[in-house]
């Protein structure tokens, strides 16, 4: 099985990730797709500020009725900050016969070589690089420091672009927060879950 492996803090899950996971999904024949929330990520410790199961439970509505994206909830489960490699680690235990693919955004890309093990996550899994129409493509020559140039050339990877989507999570936040609409910027169940539980809010 070809699986991607889509993390992220997803504080707000909204529609930039759906349509992002979609069309890698669809661009490099992806069987699954499986959104891992992240617990306690090391670049946004104390940052936070939604519970992780009221995380995970706002992606499975906005993913409920398609069949190939799932939650995995395994960084979640976990004690201590979330590693990509761990989990990475973690998949290839599980199921060894499962073929990983890395779903990361072009911009964080320059930044892998600060995350734990950069090296092991690139032979772990294929990297799916996204990008978008208005961005130049993905500068690979970022890892050479850290894997070298033959190094660089042999990392299995696929650039995907993806439709320029203006959403954020932060930008989701702050909307909450001043009392503007977010209608149909993220599915409707995940709206109405954010106003039940009084997510973002002044107070919360």
């Amino acid at each position: 099985m070809r699986l991607g492996l889509f993390g992220g803090t997803f504080d707000p899950i909204h529609y930039g990730h759906l349509i992002l996971a979609e069309q890698c999904r669809e661009q490099i024949r992806l069987d699954r797709v499986r959104f891992v929330p992240a617990g306690d990520p090391p670049h946004k410790r104390g940052r936070v500020r939604t519970p992780a199961r009221q995380r995970a439970e706002m992606i499975e509505m906005a993913i409920a009725g398609h069949e190939p994206f799932e939650l995995a909830t395994l960084e979640i489960d976990r004690t201590g900050p979330s590693y990509t490699v761990d989990t990475l680690e973690q998949l290839g235990r599980d199921d060894p016969e499962c073929e990983l693919f890395f779903l990361i955004g072009s911009d964080s890309l320059a930044d892998l070589s600060t995350w734990r093990e950069p090296k092991r996550i690139a032979e772990l899994a294929t990297l799916v690089v996204v990008t978008r129409p208005d961005a130049p493509l993905p500068d690979f020559s970022d890892l050479v420091p850290l894997l070298g140039t033959a190094g660089v050339e042999t990392v299995k990877r696929h650039v995907v672009e993806m439709p320029l989507i203006g959403i954020s999570s932060t930008d989701l936040r702050r909307r909450v927060h001043q009392g503007r609409s977010i209608r149909y910027l993220l599915p409707r169940a995940v709206e109405c879950y954010i106003k039940e539980k009084k997510l973002y809010r002044a107070s919360s």
